[in-house]
């Protein structure tokens, strides 16, 4: 999809379709009324008519407008002018990604990002309004054998509109930030949606060989199991000693900005395929568990995004990657291993084996000096039924760190809650046969499983994402959402400027 960035009135555009908004109570957004007037109350009459109510999401095609050099109008419904807000402004930008897709239109000029929505200057709206359309757009056909597109003449570029001509270059760089959030996105769900026997370790290893002979500024490192025997990545090779698949530690460094510039960490859990191992779970909806490496996933679309932007900061994405099968040679339950931090793991359920390749990860990431690690990761049922599908749990040990996730999942819309990290919580750890358990219960799952990670993350602000009610959908639309890589670009992106 191509995106430009344009000033100018809508009915002297020249385009197979020009979108306007309108709100409930017949009120017309600013370029509505443009058009209204030019064609002597053709918007008006409808909506007085009851052709248009103005509800969120509802979109008229108007054909032959009078007095516009246009093909067609799609007048797009934005609800309740006073309640338009980020979520309004994200469901009315997927309507007309469809409805524009669908109509045979190849080209569109867009003036939803003229649109007031509180606390947002035209910048976000650009950035927005290509990252959603690009979201609603998305399709993952790479495994049929038959391509079809969704129509005959898909849409292949979008002019979004800014009010002046001096808002032209910040709506270009807005747009630009845009497009690299939703390559970033597009690559974390085409890795998530692969199926476990073609997305293995090893996929993972030579995709992120792939990026380095893309971005220059990349650096790219692969620990093998020998490597990481040699470090004493006890817990992580507990996972990995189960499956025929070898697990890989990959290493994406990338530095764009100054050489003394402590690096931002991001550490992914990829676990390509989950049985649960010996503590193997319910056939029903297993075939989901390709999904485990969604935090992987999600680094790898990261860097793509940060790489493509050329960022002038320092990030290095890790993805733990391994596969979790119950074969001869898999753990038990009661076995204890030793990790990489030299402190001891008794394993009471081989299912919760995330945390155990991601806190030597987070041992091992010690040597970067990093400013902050962040770790993404399908972690938990329990955080699934703490928030739903909704949002995603953040809990950290720098209230700073925190805060800015939780403002950086507000600005992209990406919806994140952070959870208690008290040490309340770290007895239900006790092991007696080791320094910790694996588990701690069913009593607050999520916060005990944080709680298992940041007795790894002493040395460095550290915050855990668990994404495992966000990563993926269910159902008919059943596929990776993309999450959390936007919350994660906000964050880099407030960094770096």
């Amino acid at each position: 999809m191509e995106f430009a960035i344009k000033s100018g009135t809508p009915e002297k555009q020249r385009s197979a379709c020009v979108i306007v908004g309108v709100f409930q109570a017949k009120r017309l957004s600013t370029a509505a009324k443009t058009i209204d007037e030019a064609s002597e109350g053709m918007i008006s009459a409808l909506m007085r008519r009851g052709d248009l109510t103005g509800e969120v999401g509802q979109t008229l095609w108007l054909y032959n407008v009078p007095n516009t050099l246009c093909d067609r109008v799609l007048v797009v419904g934005c609800g309740k002018e006073r309640d338009f807000d980020e979520k309004a402004f994200q469901k009315v930008i997927a309507a007309t990604a469809r409805a524009v897709n669908a109509s045979g239109a190849t080209e569109a000029v867009s003036y939803l990002t003229e649109l007031a929505v509180k606390g947002a200057d035209s910048g976000w709206k650009v950035r927005q309004a290509v990252v959603y359309t690009e979201d609603t757009l998305y399709r993952f056909d790479q495994l049929k054998s038959d391509k079809k597109p969704d129509t005959k003449r898909p849409l292949k570029k979008i002019v979004l509109n800014v009010p002046t001509r001096r808002e032209l270059m910040k709506g270009e760089n807005a747009a630009r930030e845009g497009m690299a959030i939703a390559a970033g996105m597009k690559r974390t769900k085409d890795l998530a949606n692969l199926p476990g026997n073609i997305c293995t370790p090893t996929y993972l290893a030579e995709e992120a060989a792939r990026l380095k002979k893309t971005f220059r500024r990349l650096k790219v490192e692969v620990l093998e199991e020998t490597d990481m025997e040699k470090l004493g990545m006890g817990a992580f090779l507990s996972v990995s000693k189960g499956s025929e698949q070898p697990g890989k530690l990959i290493v994406m460094d990338y530095r764009g900005g100054d050489k003394t510039q402590k690096p931002v960490v991001l550490v992914g859990k990829g676990i390509t395929f989950d049985t649960g191992g010996i503590s193997i779970k319910p056939g029903a909806a297993m075939d989901e568990m390709k999904f485990d490496m969604g935090g992987a996933a999600s680094v790898f679309g990261t860097m793509t995004a940060v790489a493509e932007l050329q960022l002038p900061i320092n990030v290095v994405g890790v993805v733990a990657a391994a596969e979790n099968m119950p074969d001869g040679r898999a753990s038990k339950p009661g076995d204890v291993v030793t990790t990489m931090s030299g402190h001891t793991v008794e394993i009471l359920n081989t299912d919760a084996e995330g945390r155990l390749v991601l806190c030597d990860a987070l041992t091992y990431v010690e040597k970067y000096n990093p400013s902050v690690v962040i770790d993404i990761a399908t972690l938990t049922g329990a955080c699934i039924i703490a928030l739903g599908h909704v949002a995603s749990g953040i809990l950290s040990n720098h209230n700073p760190l925190a805060n800015d996730l939780l403002a950086a999942s507000k600005d992209a819309v990406d919806p994140a809650w952070e959870l208690p990290l008290w040490d309340d919580y770290q007895e239900q750890l006790d092991s007696n046969f080791a320094d910790m358990a694996n588990i701690g219960g069913r009593a607050a799952g999520s916060i005990t499983a944080a709680c298992f990670l940041s007795r790894f993350a002493k040395k460095y602000h550290w915050a855990h994402m668990d994404i495992a009610g966000t990563a993926w959908k269910s159902g008919k639309d059943k596929g990776s959402t993309g999450r959390p890589v936007p919350l994660l670009m906000s964050y880099l992106l407030k960094r770096a400027h």
